[in-house]
């Protein structure tokens, strides 16, 4: 009797241990870094690669079988899958490195950035691949927009990362409603970025041109642009193919940054 009286005293002892430990949990509380990046991959030619901050991997792909996969961000691809990540304010290294089992984790573009607290950014590997140095240029833009407060409008931007194309003015006709074309940018050197400008939402046919041309160099057709989002038409591939099918052909990229 004396037994079963304290076999159940203990295990009262135990259940009432275990909800002060439930009580007393501490969960962490530390802020998440205060700054945001993403990462794409624009090098014509270029490998699939990993993108790192210092020795700090930032992107990579899961092959499905619970392994890094060695395909890693694909040439006109974003890391993460163009979602922001948070990294801590400070001064980086960042580099974009072979996923592939031959070379490994060389890196292939490398660009040094200060993150500033509070602040967005992206880093686009642009230009051409050289095959025989193994490297291909980078370069890190500020992602400075602000929250929309008007949702009946959209926020567009222009970055150009084709290395052999001249400045381009991105345009804009809307499908309908007033149709006449119109300059969302002005010109953009190639590894710049133009500001952020406001268009009524709607679906629009995209147009980069050189400064001194009527020509469409690039065209993106029905481009959706919805009202209290923030976008970046990115400009990627080699001005000099015509193709309307190969994959280094030029191409207007439309991502969200919000």
């Amino acid at each position: 009797m004396n037994r079963s009286r304290s076999l159940a005293a203990l295990l009262g002892a135990i259940v009432l241990a275990s909800c002060e430990k439930n009580a007393v949990q501490v969960l962490p509380t530390a802020d998440l870094p205060g700054a945001r990046i993403k990462f794409f991959n624009f090098g014509v030619g270029a490998p699939g690669v990993n993108f790192y901050a210092n020795n700090t991997k930032m992107t990579a792909i899961s092959s499905g079988t619970g392994t890094e996969a060695t395909t890693g961000v694909a040439y006109g691809g974003a890391g993460n899958g163009g979602v922001y990540l948070a990294i801590a304010p400070g001064a980086y290294t960042l580099t974009g490195r072979i996923a592939a089992t031959i070379d490994k984790d060389l890196p292939i573009a490398t660009v040094s950035a200060t993150i500033e607290d509070g602040k967005f950014y992206s880093l686009y590997m642009s230009g051409f691949y050289n095959s025989t140095t193994k490297t291909v240029a980078a370069f890190v833009v500020e992602d400075g927009f602000d929250v929309p407060t008007d949702y009946s409008v959209a926020y567009v931007r222009f970055v150009h990362a084709i290395g052999n194309a001249n400045p381009l003015t991105l345009y804009r006709k809307a499908i309908t409603g007033d149709t006449t074309t119109q300059a969302l940018s002005t010109a953009v050197a190639y590894q710049g970025a133009g500001a952020f400008t406001a268009l009524p939402s709607g679906v629009y046919d995209l147009f980069a041109r050189y400064t001194d041309s009527t020509t469409n160099k690039i065209s993106s057709t029905a481009v959706t642009l919805l009202g209290g989002r923030v976008y970046t038409i990115g400009a990627r591939g080699d001005i000099t193919i015509t193709s309307t099918t190969a994959a280094n052909r030029p191409i207007l990229t439309p991502t969200p940054n919000r």
